[in-house]
């Protein structure tokens, strides 16, 4: 069964969105390689590697379709992500294009798309950004992994990753040579 991944930036102090919704706090270089001699880099390429779909929220869409798919800057690390399989939760939108590539499918029962899309054959689904659903899947049970980008940063108030109670086990933790560091946790029942 494919696992469902979730993917969240936050700062040391547990901060996901600061309080007027801005993400401030990110940063990273991008990758031009695929396998290369930094630890932290070769993991977040892995976790690339091991993905063929990307579920996004209606929001983080939004903040990404003019970004994505035009980052030639972003090196291999744009080059996958854009040749993933989307889907955007939305009961809005009709369509969500991206750019030249194939444009994500549009779902509006996101949990069912998800349940669907762990019985079929294929990698893993990545769920990026995307807070308010990020928190429905968890309480829906459909979150195996989460894996945070901690900054270097705090900001005090703004939006927490998690709301309610969460058991997690240590899977990685990768530091870069920035001082961000990759938490990886699987969620346990």
């Amino acid at each position: 069964m494919r696992k469902l991944i979730v993917q969240q930036w936050v700062t040391v102090d547990n901060i996901a969105a600061e309080e007027d919704g801005g993400l401030s706090f990110v940063s990273g270089a991008p990758f031009d390689d695929a396998v290369t001699d930094d630890p932290f880099q070769n993991s977040i390429m892995r976790v690339v590697g091991s993905v063929d779909t990307l579920i996004l929220g209606a929001n983080t869409y939004a903040q990404s379709k003019d970004y994505w798919p035009q980052a030639e800057d972003q090196g291999e690390y744009g080059a996958r992500l854009n040749k993933l399989t989307k889907f955007v939760a939305s009961s809005k939108l009709e369509e969500a294009p991206w750019g030249d590539f194939p444009a994500a499918t549009v779902t509006p029962d996101a949990a069912a798309t998800i349940r669907e899309l762990k019985e079929q054959d294929g990698k893993d689904i990545w769920l990026w950004g995307s807070l308010t659903l990020m928190r429905s899947l968890l309480e829906a049970g459909l979150v195996d992994e989460v894996n945070l980008l901690v900054t270097p940063a705090s900001r005090g108030k703004g939006t927490r990753v998690f709301e309610d109670r969460n058991d997690l086990k240590l899977l990685e933790a990768t530091p870069s040579k920035d001082g961000v560091l990759l938490l990886r946790y699987e969620i346990t029942k």
